[in-house]
């Protein structure tokens, strides 16, 4: 990095967290980052432990995130932008208090609880001025860019069919009955918002779907279901997707599905080729030319593009994986963040940072596959969607 650390905060992410440290994790490999503040839990004993082991100054471990918006905008060294690693319902009140008072914003996904509250927060956005980044960390990986830059290029031609599947199956029994933080969180809506899996991995499905395909879903047809018993929202989503291209598509995320750990898939077929890509094998990209022999296309390998060469950072056949694309997309956020601060304009940045617009289309898509699966999988356009987001409401069949 050629400009200071930017300085950091987290909301969020204290001891027994997952995602918090993988962000934190991310942060540091390209040494862009440096964190110096955080309300990094609701118990004040356990942020205050959790921020001494990170080497976080006692004075900057708040136990308030208004005080810490607050006080850190007072200060000279104050952070220039704030990570958000709560659950769901907190997205939206945490990322609001820093907008307030100009500090950017990196959130996880989904963007926020229901639709409305991801409305308020694109005017909130807008009329803050700061960066907003939300991160759908799957789009950082060099060959998913590369997948990208083939459709971009219409090596596959006019696309016809989009497949991503998301599977698990850490919630195959009932674990939120269990002492297991992560379970049951996730499966409560006030925490987790209006949907179980859709919200937590579905999301990242539909995203990705959209994201190489350049386009966008314009109606699902969608069958939830929690299987599990007395589980108040969905563990496994069936969605039929119909594309502003043309193109057709289907989405499967479960978290019931034993043998899955983290079954991100996705293949997209054109009138000339094919692709498919798997998180689970992520230097591998399978590109089938109709008529021709498969090939595959490794990360940093022959074949491997500009951008995807440009995001790896080491020769073909060193593995590089899920910390590395979360690491990606804090490459071009410090970038952003910089040319902001710099006066320049976001759009001199090189790559692609998903935004609060992908965030909000992120919730239309979930209020959708909800009212559309409440009502017999009718088929349900997005642009239909109500700005309250609470018609279909954490339902899904038995």
């Amino acid at each position: 990095m050629t400009h200071k650390r930017i300085r950091i905060g987290m909301v969020g992410g204290g001891d027994g967290a997952f995602i918090g440290a993988v962000h934190r994790i991310a942060t540091r490999i390209d040494d862009g980052f440096e964190l110096v503040a955080g309300a990094l839990s609701s118990d004040p004993d356990r942020a205050l432990a959790s921020s001494r082991r990170l080497g976080i100054q006692e004075a900057r471990s708040y136990t308030s995130f208004y005080a810490m918006a607050e006080q850190e905008k007072r200060r000279e060294d104050g952070i220039q932008a704030v990570i958000i690693v709560t659950p769901n319902h907190m997205h939206y009140p945490v990322a609001k208090a820093f907008l307030e008072h100009g500090i950017h914003v990196i959130c996880d996904k989904p963007v926020t609880k229901d639709l409305k509250e991801a409305l308020e927060l694109k005017a909130l956005v807008e009329k803050s001025g700061a960066f907003f980044a939300l991160t759908h960390n799957y789009t950082g990986y060099p060959l998913v860019r590369h997948a990208k830059h083939l459709v971009d290029n219409n090596t596959l031609g006019k696309l016809r069919v989009i497949q991503v599947e998301y599977a698990q199956d850490w919630l195959t029994e009932r674990a939120e009955s269990t002492e297991n933080k992560q379970a049951q969180w996730r499966t409560d809506p006030e925490k987790s918002g209006m949907a179980g899996c859709l919200g937590d991995i579905g999301t990242h499905a539909f995203n990705l779907a959209c994201f190489i395909s350049g386009q966008k879903v314009q109606q699902v047809s969608a069958d939830l279901t929690a299987f599990v018993s007395g589980r108040r929202l969905d563990d496994n989503v069936h969605t039929m997707l119909r594309f502003d291209g043309g193109a057709k598509g289907m989405l499967w995320s479960s978290q019931v599905a034993p043998g899955n750990e983290n079954g991100l898939k996705i293949r997209l077929y054109g009138e000339k080729a094919g692709i498919e890509w798997c998180q689970e094998s992520p230097n591998e990209l399978w590109l089938s030319i109709f008529g021709q022999p498969t090939q595959k296309i490794t990360r940093a390998g022959h074949g491997a593009g500009e951008e995807a060469n440009r995001l790896s950072r080491v020769p073909a056949g060193h593995p590089e994986g899920y910390l590395e694309g979360f690491a990606n997309l804090y490459v071009d956020i410090a970038a952003a963040i910089h040319a902001i601060e710099s006066g320049a304009s976001v759009d001199s940045v090189q790559g692609f940072i998903p935004s609060i617009d992908d965030g909000v289309e992120g919730m239309r898509f979930i209020t959708a596959v909800l009212a559309s699966s409440t009502n017999n999988s009718a088929w349900q356009p997005l642009d239909d969607m109500e700005s309250n987001g609470q018609s279909a409401r954490g339902k899904a069949n038995d």
